[in-house]
């Protein structure tokens, strides 16, 4: 199964599939590949793959990428072959962007939207990182707004306002998804 986790930046999408893969470790984590440089803690093949721009269009060029989008001025994408895994249940954790357009493409996933509690909860969380300037926290928050009202084109929405509540929800999903007798796609 593919399970995509998705929703704006600072929603807290890494921490939930961090708990998932805690509680399952048959789960199987897609590592997306981006330019941007890694924050101070995150780690090469473990968060992202952090590479050049030119080796990223040079896979796009390849046909490599599952998705791939430009984001903030940096590129993320995802690898055909990290999602082709019909052995595990492959956790994603996406962009939206990104996520819509995964959807095209692997409409069989399981496709997860992850809410904030509330819009001041969302820039508490962004501020919080200390990783933004004043300019770019607004841009992430405007882009942030955008993306909420994407929530109703996936399959579930699960509101983040305690991590431990929000990936019992999502665990409830997968268990469910599992036991559909038929998917519409």
């Amino acid at each position: 199964m593919l399970i995509v986790i998705t929703g704006p930046s600072g929603v807290g999408k890494t921490t939930i599939i961090k708990s998932l893969l805690r509680l399952n470790p048959n789960f199987k984590y897609s590592v997306s590949l981006t330019t941007r440089q890694p924050r101070h803690n995150e780690k090469h093949g473990i968060d992202y793959h952090f590479i050049s721009e030119e080796e990223f269009k040079d896979k796009i060029a390849k046909d490599e990428f599952a998705e791939w989008s430009e984001v903030y001025g940096k590129y993320y994408g995802r690898l055909k072959k990290d999602l082709d895994d019909s052995a595990s249940d492959v956790v994603v954790g996406i962009d939206v962007q990104g996520a819509l357009k995964l959807k095209k493409t692997h409409p069989q996933g399981v496709f997860i939207f992850i809410l904030p509690k509330s819009e001041k909860a969302l820039e508490m969380q962004l501020r919080g990182r200390g990783t933004e300037n004043e300019s770019s926290l607004k841009t992430r928050l405007d882009s942030a707004i955008h993306e909420l009202n994407k929530a109703d084109e996936f399959d579930y929405k699960v509101i983040n306002d305690e991590v431990n509540e929000a990936v019992k929800k999502i665990m409830c999903i997968i268990v469910a998804e599992k036991c559909r007798v038929k998917k519409c796609v």
